[in-house]
């Protein structure tokens, strides 16, 4: 094979990106899997030329990837999209090496994607490449959608909610529900960066987010218990659950199930006609209380992480 030419587009050739010819990796996982476009920012799209990376050979395009950030981002919060043709793992894996950015890779695929075999190919090409790259699994997700097509699950209630204006109040309870959680990101979080720095990521997040900041609730008991707390949100995309969290002192009872109810409530309660969320695999009663709540499985995902910077 000739010399490959890895680099970042502009915004004269972003056509490049979808010229890759897909016959050689058909869409089965990833963003385009799922009807999404890569359209780039000056097109009215997400996707901006810089953080758009390809390999050419004899200029034809052999392998992309694209990051993805919100528009006031100065980082890329995602790699969205990594593809590449039959025998280019190894250039795929130069587009990730080459270029100046560092995101989680979220690559998603359809449920019960281990028992689809050209699927579960492309999903394990596109990882074992990554790997190659030096990024690693840090865990495997669930992501599911309710629409109004689904049963709206029923308020017990058990809680009481109420926003809660004051932030050193939700960092001081983020930080309770962070002891013993069962949430990959979370667990890394605290063990890498210790627990403040992990609420500060999540706050982060949370701010991050475009809905307002007065929907964010605690849940007590009736009798006045601290419970936990749940933040219907919005993210880029749409509706979404965007924190369910009960302290140490109040798990074992249910109420991470009253908590994603209430947050549904909510969130139909502003209009919702579809909410995502999604919970790691290995999160069993989360998963659990998911279903119970009417959410069906709309994709699975596997989240792997960039090698440290240094």
């Amino acid at each position: 094979m000739t010399g490959l030419v890895v680099r970042a587009l502009t915004e004269h050739d972003t056509h490049l990106f979808t010229s890759f010819d897909a016959s050689s990796a058909p869409a089965l996982v990833g963003k385009g899997a799922f009807g999404h476009a890569y359209v780039p920012v000056h097109e009215g799209g997400e996707y901006r030329p810089d953080w758009t990376w390809v390999a050419l050979r004899d200029g034809r395009v052999v392998a992309r990837a694209a990051w993805w950030g919100g528009p006031g981002d100065e980082t890329p919060k995602a790699l969205d999209w990594f593809d590449f043709a039959d025998g280019e793992a190894e250039a795929a894996a130069q587009v990730l090496r080459a270029a100046p950015l560092r995101s989680e890779y979220c690559l998603i695929a359809p449920p019960g994607w281990r028992d689809l075999p050209d699927v579960r190919a492309a999903v394990e090409a596109r990882v074992a490449a990554a790997e190659a790259a030096g990024m690693r699994i840090l865990v495997e997700r669930f992501r599911y959608e309710w629409t109004t097509d689904c049963p709206l699950p029923e308020r017990t209630g058990r809680l009481v909610c109420r926003p809660e204006p004051d932030d050193a109040v939700i960092r001081d309870v983020l930080g309770r529900t962070m002891h013993g959680t069962l949430d990959a990101h979370d667990c890394r979080n605290v063990a890498e960066l210790g627990l403040e720095a992990a609420v500060d990521d999540s706050m982060e997040f949370l701010d991050w987010l475009p809905s307002p900041r007065a929907w964010w609730k605690l849940a007590y008991t009736p009798g006045g218990e601290l419970v936990g707390i749940h933040i219907p949100a919005h993210n880029p995309a749409g509706p979404c659950v965007g924190y369910i969290g009960v302290v140490p002192g109040q798990r074992g009872r249910g109420y991470a199930y009253n908590l994603l109810v209430e947050c549904t409530h909510d969130l139909v309660d502003e209009g919702a006609t579809r909410i995502a969320a999604a919970t790691d695999q290995g999160n069993f009663p989360m998963a659990a209380n998911f279903a119970k709540a009417g959410y069906p499985v709309s994709q699975e995902r596997i989240d792997l992480i960039p090698p440290p910077q240094g």
